[in-house]
């Protein structure tokens, strides 16, 4: 697959007017932010992730257009957002020409991606999982009323610091944040972030590694 593909699909137009457009819907419903700017981190976590594990050129660069068009739907509705953005996907890939077997693999990534109806079934989708569900920042967070928080703001706005860090000797892909816990404990954060955690935890099992969380310092899973 030409890398170059990425690179254009970054700059396209047509994408950056669906990812606006579904930024600005969620905004106005009150969720944190889904812009080009998170589009943009999950692809180039999901590509590091595969290329740090040894994967090759194709694999990596899969993974960064299925993160970048990973939200794409959301211009549509919330709801069901990861199916309606893979068939939006393979209609704006078409004008590449991909391969049928590359562009499977890119929109099964994208379809598979919300903790509500997906899992991790190829490396792929396993990458752009990881680097969806640890994007944890306190400027995702688009309340500027604290006391209306609902729980995915509470968790962001708690969150001072996150990073990936994967250990190719132990086989560990391992979550590192750093919690204001006067905003959100640690169990707390737990407690509501559960399932993307243990989607992470069998996306790692697809990539051959343990996943592991640490907040704090304290190891939570």
């Amino acid at each position: 697959m030409n890398e170059s593909i990425y690179k254009d699909l970054k700059n396209s137009e047509e994408v950056k007017a669906y990812m606006e457009q579904g930024n600005h819907s969620l905004g106005v419903l009150g969720f944190t932010e889904h812009s080009c700017r998170h589009a943009i981190k999950v692809a180039e976590t999901a590509g590091k992730i595969l290329k740090k594990l040894g994967y090759g050129k194709r694999e990596t660069e899969l993974a960064k257009v299925a993160g970048l068009l990973h939200d794409v739907g959301n211009c549509i509705n919330r709801n069901d957002h990861a199916h309606s953005g893979a068939l939006m996907a393979m209609q704006i890939l078409q004008k590449y020409k991909l391969s049928p077997k590359d562009t499977a693999v890119i929109i099964s990534a994208i379809g598979q991606h919300d903790e509500g109806s997906g899992s991790a079934v190829d490396p792929v989708s396993a990458a752009v999982i990881l680097a969806d569900k640890t994007d944890v920042r306190r400027n995702r967070v688009r309340n500027p009323i604290r006391e209306n928080f609902d729980k995915h703001d509470r968790v962001n706005y708690a969150a001072i610091s996150s990073t990936l860090s994967i250990q190719m000797d132990k086989k560990i892909i391992q979550l590192n944040i750093e919690l204001d816990e006067e905003i959100c404990s640690i169990m707390d954060y737990f407690e509501i972030f559960m399932q993307r955690m243990l989607m992470c935890k069998r996306a790692s099992e697809m990539l051959g590694m343990k996943f592991k969380l640490m907040a704090n310092g304290n190891k939570i899973c």
